[in-house]
């Protein structure tokens, strides 16, 4: 595509001048004409990559949306793109349907199209589209295929919600702690200090993390950021330390058993999805595992699926695995015996969609009690440290 300048005049003798995005001049004389315009004149501003790396997940889900609804009524695929590129709200999506017709006008089928466009269509979505066009389900696999990232985005957002509360909590409560150390405290106790006596030994302890606090807040402010960085960096560095990472990520306590049932959940309704569209099970593993995001369970599916490709069933296959909970196998058991594995595997992704929400709602529900008993410990403690030499000071006086 290029960016073209124009000079065109509509039907009462108005001229006027624009730029728009268009892939040839007969297509910008047609976006024209729709608009009431007649071309007088057009040049090229400039060439522009329009090569899109990255769409947003609701953008792609509206996109894959009406993409399915229309082929379903029978719209042809070019007048489909062409429609979309012109009611589109956002560019992105402008530009990736003049990308699709353009190949697809030059006789590229549409997963093809799609895969001209790897970092906006997954590879899953690519397979998918093209098992439904070798089938002639097409419409059916975009529904499922939409069904599934709607799914998938609603699960992410939980995920998000369950990484963002604590983290929004941690944050309160480190600030709580830096103003009280850096500005209240170090008030309270001078004013202790300048009493004279005896100071305890939880005053004197107070005294040095606040003094800590006052000469090294520049560093142990940002001692929490430098530390995530190092974990990033060594994470990308090392297999070895990130497979540590990941194991103690699926060990966290409450969290870690949320953030596996995720995973399980996404892998059911990825392995069901493949299943149901025509995808052999072990080509559904490996999209499982790439899906997954955790090398425990990457390591996990991969000796599952050599099992299952040495002929073992897939429960079998899945009970070699310790990582997988018994109601997983029970079902798949159950689906390959009722011939109804598709039907199972989306069971299974609905009962650990409600476990996953109420797992986060008695997670957020325990988190807030726990925030008021650590700033209760903490606060209480604070004022017995500046209270404890008050107090004796004043017991002191009064015996005097």
């Amino acid at each position: 595509m290029s960016l073209y300048r124009y000079r065109a005049v509509d039907a009462l003798g108005k001229v006027t001048r624009g730029e728009t995005d268009a892939l040839n001049e007969f297509d910008l004389e047609a976006q024209l004409k729709k608009n009431g315009l007649e071309l007088i004149r057009a040049t090229t501003a400039k060439n522009k990559n329009h090569a899109i790396h990255k769409l947003a997940r609701r953008d792609l889900i509206h996109f894959l949306f009406q993409l399915e609804m229309l082929l379903r009524a029978g719209v042809p695929i070019q007048a489909i793109l062409s429609d979309l590129r012109e009611t589109s709200e956002t560019q992105h999506v402008k530009t990736l349907c003049a990308s699709l017709y353009e190949k697809i006008d030059s006789g590229s089928t549409i997963s093809e199209s799609f895969a001209a466009n790897p970092g906006i269509f997954p590879e899953l979505v690519i397979n998918l589209v093209r098992a439904g066009e070798a089938t002639g389900q097409l419409p059916y696999v975009l529904q499922e295929i939409v069904a599934s990232l709607k799914w998938q985005d609603e699960l992410a957002s939980k995920t998000k919600q369950l990484l963002m509360y604590p983290a929004f909590v941690t944050i309160v409560v480190g600030s709580v702690v830096v103003f009280l150390m850096t500005y209240l405290v170090p008030q309270i106790l001078g004013f202790v200090a300048n009493m004279g006596g005896t100071i305890p030994l939880q005053t004197k302890i107070l005294l040095w993390v606040s003094d800590a606090f006052v000469k090294y807040w520049w560093i142990i402010i940002p001692a929490p950021f430098v530390l995530l960085l190092l974990v990033l960096v060594f994470s990308k560095m090392s297999h070895r330390f990130r497979r540590k990472m990941h194991a103690a990520q699926l060990r966290l306590p409450y969290v870690g058993t949320i953030i596996k049932k995720i995973i399980l959940a996404r892998i059911s309704d990825t392995l069901g999805l493949t299943y149901r569209t025509g995808i052999p099970v072990l080509d559904g593993l490996v999209y499982c595992r790439n899906i997954s995001g955790n090398i425990i369970v990457q390591e996990a599916l991969d000796l599952a699926r050599t099992d299952i490709a040495n002929g073992a069933p897939i429960s079998k296959g899945f009970s070699g695995q310790k990582l997988f909970p018994p109601l997983v196998i029970r079902m798949i058991r159950v689906g390959e015996e009722t011939g109804d594995l598709a039907g199972s595997l989306k069971n299974i992704s609905y009962f650990y969609n409600r476990d996953i929400n109420d797992s986060i709602s008695r997670v957020q529900a325990l988190i807030e009690p726990t925030l008021t008993i650590v700033l209760g410990i903490l606060l209480g403690w604070i004022m017995m440290a500046v209270l404890g030499p008050i107090y004796d000071t004043i017991a002191k006086l009064k015996l005097t």
